[in-house]
């Protein structure tokens, strides 16, 4: 049942991306040869109209092929000859449905766990933000010049650049008097380093608004740690046993339904926490599909998109033959790197 759980989520978030291709390829009327969830053998498939759809067998990945994506064609329907802001936009539409997916499913998780707004419900006395001059009942604007909107961004911003290092907090009083303080961390009990303050934690969302505002927080929150990750891995701020892929995450992912199970007290009370698990990790994953399709790396979305502006810059395409071999390089290059994680993974879940 588990992994049912665990392909369903890469599935929705595959298809939601491979249909964002699909759609706006449709509604410029361009041919969509095949649309496919999955790589590999098929597992089932039927045709309708122009198109073939495929269901195949290894859950990771898919592809919405058009009619002259990789090749020139005289059919005016082919994607190599519609202008360059239509196929700007088929390309794009890729990542941009992930990012609509992330916030759908955000909304929904808002509604049942709540929003975490940035204000302090606690100040530890004789604490180190308690000496600054925080009051319980502040709100958070920015840290070190940052703005932020929920305190898990603090919490992000902190792991990301030490619990350690000194922060400068700008703060809003509840009468609205604005200050700043420069806060230095200080060790406690348990060998950790701490300010002294503590959220409210999350509270009910009141009405659609704040519900939309949140949700639209909990997307920019997942977009920054996504970019804060990167950016660790291309520093070598992480180890390698930090970087998951598909079988990595999916373990996780297994872990917690194990244990959101044996907490429960009921059934209905696993089923409910289970999905809003699922719909946490949907919004995670759906967020870092989109931000690594994005990235200007040929084979990716991003790559294409680069191909794209500098064809509309310059008013000159560049020639098919020599784009499908750059892509065929870079895609060659992702492979590696996806042996490189799929064994990182291998080695993480069932050897350590």
């Amino acid at each position: 049942m588990n992994i049912i759980l665990i392909i369903l989520v890469f599935g929705i978030i595959v298809f939601f991306h491979e249909f964002g291709h699909f759609i706006v390829a449709k509604l410029n009327k361009i041919t969509v040869s095949e649309f496919s969830i999955g790589m590999g053998p098929a597992i089932f498939s039927f045709g309708k109209g122009e198109t073939k759809y495929f269901l195949r067998l290894l859950p990771l990945g898919g592809y919405c092929l058009m009619l002259g994506e990789d090749e020139d064609s005289d059919d005016e329907n082919a994607f190599s000859n519609k202008s360059v802001f239509v196929r700007f936009l088929v390309i794009a539409a890729g990542p941009v449905f992930n990012f609509i997916l992330a916030f759908l499913f955000s909304m929904i998780l808002k509604n049942y766990i709540g929003c975490d707004p940035a204000y302090l419900d606690e100040v530890v006395p004789n604490s180190p933000a308690y000496e600054a001059g925080i009051e319980a009942g502040d709100k958070i604007l920015e840290v070190d010049g940052s703005k932020i909107y929920t305190y898990r961004e603090l919490t992000l911003y902190r792991e990301v650049n030490g619990h350690k290092n000194p922060i400068t907090l700008k703060l809003e009083r509840p009468d609205g008097e604005i200050y700043e303080v420069y806060v230095t961390p200080a060790l406690d009990s348990d060998g950790v380093y701490r300010i002294g303050i503590q959220g409210t934690g999350y509270v009910e969302c009141k009405g659609i608004g704040n519900n939309i505002k949140f949700a639209g927080y909990e997307l920019r929150y997942w977009v920054k740690a996504t970019v804060m990750s990167l950016k660790m891995i291309v520093s070598g701020g992480v180890e390698s046993d930090d970087v998951m892929g598909p079988i990595g995450m999916g373990g996780v992912m297994n872990d917690v339904i194990e244990e959101v199970k044996e907490e429960s007290e009921t059934k209905a009370e696993a089923a409910k926490y289970i999905v809003l698990n699922m719909l946490n990790w949907c919004i995670l994953l759906s967020v870092n599909l989109g931000i690594m399709n994005l990235l200007p790396i040929p084979a990716l979305d991003g790559g294409r998109l680069l191909f794209l502006a500098i064809e509309g810059v310059t008013r000159k395409k560049i020639p098919a033959d020599k784009e499908a071999i750059i892509n065929i390089i870079g895609f060659v290059l992702v492979l590696i790197l996806m042996f490189v994680v799929l064994f990182n993974d291998i080695k993480n879940v069932f050897f350590s």
